[in-house]
């Protein structure tokens, strides 16, 4: 029996659709069953299947889960793609986690400029986080960068006061580094600190639970205090995408 062209293409249409119908299904099995046994999986944002037959990844919020095609069973963890030496979880998590560098309110943060200060970074930090005074030692010795400092007031009240001085300093950039370095706290200040609680609903539409938190030119965060070797590498990799990038 022969077909023709456009009986093949209705054919290869209906199995498409009988494809995307069987995908749609097993996405709510996963859902329902999930969601049912475990209240914490009521909000999946997304499942898809990974290259390991049987396994598919489910997304909550930035965080990956692996589970089989009824959700009868639930892994957390890395999956390893042994013949590539790719860690498959640490990819999806840093695609899953950028921030479009693009689409940063720089102008609710303030600027220090080191060297010719070509290379970009953003950093959403709280005054009173002690991880960011030993993160802000380190990227003092880190030539030829401009430095998106965005305070993000999110560990207590006198978060929020510390912030709003630095925010009305004179020089914010030498203000905060005489705070973060030199444990010289900048004098009390007035001024319209709605940037403040900009950057906090920004924090939270995109996730960031913790300070610091470091967003480069490539879209890639870390959470987290680098030193000055790990943000020199990260900077180095944000500055070469295409030498680092994989689907």
């Amino acid at each position: 029996m022969t077909f023709s062209s456009s009986s093949r293409w209705l054919l290869a249409s209906l199995a498409l659709a009988g494809v995307c119908v069987s995908a749609q299904a097993q996405d709510a099995v996963i859902r329902k069953n999930l969601a049912a046994r475990l209240p914490q999986l009521q909000n999946i944002e997304a499942i898809r299947k990974t290259p390991m037959a049987g396994l598919f990844e489910v997304q909550v919020g930035n965080d990956l889960y692996y589970t089989d095609a009824k959700g009868n069973y639930l892994l957390q963890g890395e999956l390893i793609d042994t013949a590539q030496q790719r860690n498959l979880t640490e990819e999806r998590v840093a695609k899953i986690t950028a921030v479009d560098f693009s689409a940063l309110p720089l102008a609710d943060a303030f600027t220090i400029v080191r060297g010719n200060g070509q290379r970009k970074i953003a950093v959403f930090e709280d005054p009173n986080c002690g991880y960011c005074k030993r993160f802000e030692k380190d990227l003092a010795k880190v030539d030829n960068v401009t430095v998106y400092l965005f305070l993000y007031p999110i560990l207590g009240p006198d978060s929020a006061d510390k912030s709003r001085n630095l925010w009305c300093a004179k020089d914010k950039a030498a203000a905060w580094m005489d705070w973060m370095v030199r444990d010289k706290a900048a004098p009390t200040g007035t001024c319209d600190v709605a940037a403040l609680g900009r950057n906090v609903d920004f924090g939270r539409k995109y996730k960031i639970t913790g300070t610091p938190t470091v967003i480069f030119s490539d879209g890639s965060r870390v959470p987290g205090a680098l030193n000055t070797q790990q943000i020199e590498q990260r900077l180095a990799q944000a500055s070469n995408p295409s030498a680092n990038s994989k689907e």
